[in-house]
């Protein structure tokens, strides 16, 4: 299952993607996360899944320098970690 966190604007569409599937729930990516956007949380099946915080949510594209813009920069992002590859960015 594919969990959409985010919003659109008149700037554009801020949503991070998890595929609930791929995701082991390992935790890397919230360590990652220099924004501190992101948690492992149960999902509504009862296993353990990474997801955006809910006070995050409603501002993700202002927290959350995005993929492009900023993450694939560092050496280390949510992205770098997920050897599931189960995260993804729309900006």
């Amino acid at each position: 299952m594919q969990a959409f966190y985010g919003y659109d604007d008149a700037s554009g569409a801020y949503f991070i993607t998890i595929d609930t599937e791929k995701c082991d729930g390992c935790g890397l990516c919230v360590t990652a996360c220099r924004e501190n956007v992101l948690e492992v949380a149960e999902d509504d099946y009862g296993k353990a899944v990474a997801k955006v915080k809910d006070d995050v949510v409603s501002r993700v594209g202002y927290v959350c320098p995005g993929f492009e813009q900023g993450c694939s920069k560092r050496e280390t992002s949510c992205h770098s970690v997920c050897h599931r590859k189960a995260i993804s960015h729309t900006w």
